[in-house]
């Protein structure tokens, strides 16, 4: 068995909104300085990036690979009420056979790598089923385009097929303990992905899974996720859920925060005529108000991690991540230590000391006690992190 770190939601440049850069060869480069082993292609409906994707050194029949990065066959869909599901599929056969079935329903298929389909869950369900996919929802408690954003239960998305759900998203304003606080999703596995529009790991790999597996496939990350043969995910990584732009109930205009109590008196407006969007805390407390919150036997730990160059810019007092001294000091310690990853969990503290201002030191120091301060983020803004006093 080996441990493979994957990122199996990300988007490609024919996504609305995304960089240019978001290509193959690209990914396969940064995905490594991160510390990422597989990556979900994103967008794999969409007919030029599946033109891309069979450009790829193929490994099997659901496995690509580039610069020694793997792929899988990945895509965002939106459903009906706007809800996105993410599919994995396990052949460009497949790929093809479902493209050919929402063809004629999606109006942006071949304009925007996140097709808009009006299908039920029901619906979309029973395609990727038929061609031997795995569906679940993406970003499940986000307020837009989140299932519980509609839906009261698994059963009321995804009708007859909801037994069969094999795997939820967190998205990034939850964690394990928010969704483990709903007792109908303690079978799922759970999925930490990116969701990322640039491939830099300041985004790339900000969420993903450690499976243990036998190699690096589609088939057995398929079993990982159904936890057969003793393949299975052993660790989520992820942001901290209050730095998720959706975590407090918050103005989608302003962006002020409101308790669920301020919320419900305010009538979900805010004074400045925006509308007030539930939190994921809020929306998981409803959902699970009358449950006790149990872990289950099979749920990996939840590693909370904050982007390096996020770190480094608050350790040197400088605004944004990409200028000159952060990414210089970002790439120093990437390349004397192999991966982001490797520096904010593993490398010694001592060794980044012999090469760093020792602010930068104290800083991923801070980080690993969790001595770093959060500002929730809700709205649609992201939340702010602050570091202590430098000693």
């Amino acid at each position: 068995m080996q441990l493979v770190n994957a990122d199996l939601h990300i988007h490609s440049k024919y996504s609305i909104s995304t960089s240019k850069y978001m290509t193959f060869d690209t990914l396969s480069q940064e995905a490594p300085k991160k510390g990422i082993h597989l990556v979900g292609t994103g967008d794999c409906l969409h007919h030029k990036w599946l033109q891309d994707i069979k450009t790829l050194e193929k490994v099997d029949e659901g496995t690509f690979e580039l610069n020694n990065t793997r792929f899988i066959p990945t895509v965002e869909i939106q459903g009906e009420k706007r809800v996105h599901h993410l599919i994995i599929f396990p052949s460009l056969s497949a790929v093809e056979q479902f493209r050919e079935q929402i063809k004629s329903k999606s109006k942006n298929l071949d304009t925007d790598g996140r097709p808009h389909v009006p299908m039920t869950g029901e619906e979309l369900a029973e395609l990727a089923f038929d061609v031997d996919a795995l569906i679940g929802p993406c970003h499940a408690f986000t307020p837009w385009t989140g299932m519980y954003g509609h839906f009261e239960s698994l059963q009321e998305c995804y009708g007859q097929y909801s037994k069969k759900i094999s795997f939820l998203e967190l998205g990034l304003s939850a964690d394990s303990s928010y969704a483990d606080r709903i007792s109908e999703l303690h079978d799922l596995t759970f999925l930490s992905n990116s969701d990322a529009h640039s491939p830099y790991p300041l985004r790339l790999g900000r969420e993903f899974n450690q499976f243990k597996v036998e190699d690096m496939t589609f088939k057995e990350i398929k079993k990982a996720i159904l936890r057969n043969g003793g393949r299975k995910c052993i660790l989520n990584v992820g942001l901290p859920p209050e730095e998720g732009k959706y975590n407090q109930s918050g103005c989608s205009r302003c962006f002020k925060r409101f308790s669920y109590s301020a919320s419900l008196e305010a009538d979900w407006k805010c004074s400045c005529g925006g509308r007030i969007k539930k939190g994921v805390s809020d929306r998981v407390s409803e959902l699970g108000a009358n449950y006790t919150p149990k872990k289950p036997e099979h749920r990996p730990d939840y590693l909370h991690i904050i982007p390096l160059a996020v770190i480094i810019s608050k350790a040197i007092n400088c605004v944004g991540t990409n200028t000159k001294s952060v990414q210089k000091i970002w790439t120093t310690l990437v390349s004397k230590f192999h991966n982001e990853i490797e520096v904010l969990i593993d490398t010694e503290i001592e060794k980044i000391t012999e090469v760093m201002d020792p602010r930068i030191s104290w800083a991923i120091e801070c980080f690993r006690n969790n001595k770093i301060i959060l500002h929730p983020g809700g709205g649609g803004r992201y939340g702010q992190i602050e570091l202590p006093k430098f000693e």
